[in-house]
């Protein structure tokens, strides 16, 4: 299977630092929700 699949490391790092930001985006966007829930829920 090594012999054969050659990777394509350009478009493997592009799609992981999509991945990344993604993921970094989405924490701080469940963080802020969270947040907001649990101050809610104080009140």
């Amino acid at each position: 299977m090594a012999d054969g699949a050659k990777m394509d490391m350009p478009a493997h790092e592009r799609s992981y630092a999509s991945f990344i930001a993604m993921a970094r985006w989405g924490a701080i966007a469940v963080a802020i929700i969270a947040a907001i829930v649990i101050l809610i829920i104080a009140r």
